[in-house]
């Protein structure tokens, strides 16, 4: 690659960084603001059901799964250039976000416009990724680590817009989209990798390589491991800290009576995992994809649990041992992709993908919607003890790749 060539390549990189994480902003944004909502609904005599809290968030992943399958089914990243689907999407995600703000405080209205901003962004997220991974061939694993850092980072901006916005959560609201519909419109300046090729149509046949392939189920299996637990740590972590604030008149006189302080620690320890994702993927292309899929999940379940242990005790002790899960619980995500199209035939990555990443992301419909009523009965600690469970589970599935991954 030419100098010429090296520079195309690391500015269209940095561009799709920026428009990743812009883009999404938007997933954890009922998250970020659902205790300012609350505190306008009770202010007015409005009572917000824990179903409609829960479905705020898991509406988006229920959207993104449909909408992952229907352009996979269909190929729309390959009809349409890429850089415009990813535009299209991430405007129309933007918009619809902004609906919010015409809607009732958790009705069905809002539900509905939080499923549609899920199926939307299914052309943000793995389009990107497509597009990055275009760009390299011996980086590869880096390039992904990269966008899926993007995908962190950007997850945790919507805390952050609430830190800033304080109680004023339609500001937020309005920021959010306008930085999304801003992403929509960087990705078009963006060039397209040398290594970019169209991916292989969808194959309902795929679905038996997963069992009939050892490594590419057991990366199956570590991917939902992972899933069971990512997902529903970052939607619910500032919640659940903000509430066993409650506990302690200690805690509360720490806080002067203001937990504003969550929204800030939330985007720090989702964040934090945009650094740790990037230097994942370096450290994988040395010591091995499976081995730092290991060491991310056992370090991240171990951190679950010192959390739960920590809730309702000193904030700062929270704050380190939740900084440290955040650190750990999204390093291996790119992983587990890396390893089937390192395991899968050529013919059927784009469907085994596809089906990994639809799978993966319904299966946090279920955690995501459970928390809080599982919070409700046992407490909070017990939703992050049993979050715990996913990587644990994962490991033991992907102990057998260590000795004969493919790259």
């Amino acid at each position: 690659m030419n100098n010429s060539q090296s520079n195309a390549k690391i500015r269209s990189i940095v561009m799709l960084a920026l428009a990743q994480v812009a883009g999404m902003g938007l997933w954890f944004i009922s998250s970020a603001i659902l205790g300012d909502m609350l505190a306008e609904a009770s202010a007015n005599g409005i009572t917000i059901s824990a179903t409609s809290q829960a479905l705020m968030s898991t509406m988006v992943q229920a959207g993104f799964v449909v909408g992952a399958l229907v352009s996979a089914v269909f190929g729309l990243a390959d009809r349409m250039d890429p850089r415009r689907f990813f535009a299209v999407s991430a405007i129309v995600a933007a918009i619809v976000n902004l609906c919010l703000l015409t809607t009732s405080l958790g009705g069905n209205t809002a539900v509905l416009m939080r499923f549609l901003t899920g199926f939307a962004l299914a052309g943000v997220y793995p389009v990107g990724l497509k597009l990055a991974a275009g760009w390299g061939e011996k980086d590869r694993g880096f390039l992904v680590g990269l966008l899926v850092g993007a995908l962190t980072l950007g997850s945790a901006m919507p805390h952050l817009f609430a830190f800033l916005g304080g109680a004023d959560w339609r500001l937020t609201l309005m920021v959010s989209s306008l930085v999304a519909g801003a992403g929509g419109v960087l990705i078009l300046f963006t060039g397209i990798g040398p290594y970019h090729a169209k991916a292989a149509s969808f194959d309902p046949k795929a679905i038996f390589e997963i069992w009939q392939n050892k490594p590419i189920r057991s990366a199956f299996l570590g991917y939902l491991g992972h899933m069971w637990e990512l997902y529903a740590m970052w939607a619910w972590l500032g919640v659940a800290v903000a509430a066993e604030l409650t506990v302690g008149m200690q805690n509360k006189e720490a806080l002067g009576g203001d937990t504003t302080i969550i929204k800030l620690l939330t985007f720090a320890v989702v964040g934090v995992g945009a650094l740790t994702c990037a230097f994942g993927g370096r450290l994988a292309d040395k010591i091995g994809k499976a081995e730092v899929t290991i060491w991310a999940m056992g370090i991240s379940a171990v951190a679950a649990i010192a959390t739960a242990f920590s809730l309702g005790g000193p904030l700062w002790i929270t704050a380190v041992f939740a900084l440290i899960w955040g650190a750990s619980v999204i390093p291996d995500s790119p992983q587990f992709s890396a390893i089937i199209a390192d395991y899968a035939r050529p013919e059927t990555t784009g469907s085994l993908l596809s089906l990994q990443t639809a799978i993966g992301f319904l299966l946090t419909v279920v955690t995501v919607q459970g928390a809080p009523f599982v919070a409700n009965i046992y407490g909070w600690q017990a939703v992050f003890m049993l979050m715990a469970l996913g990587p644990v589970l994962g490991i033991a599935s992907m102990w057998g790749l260590r000795r004969t991954r493919a790259d």
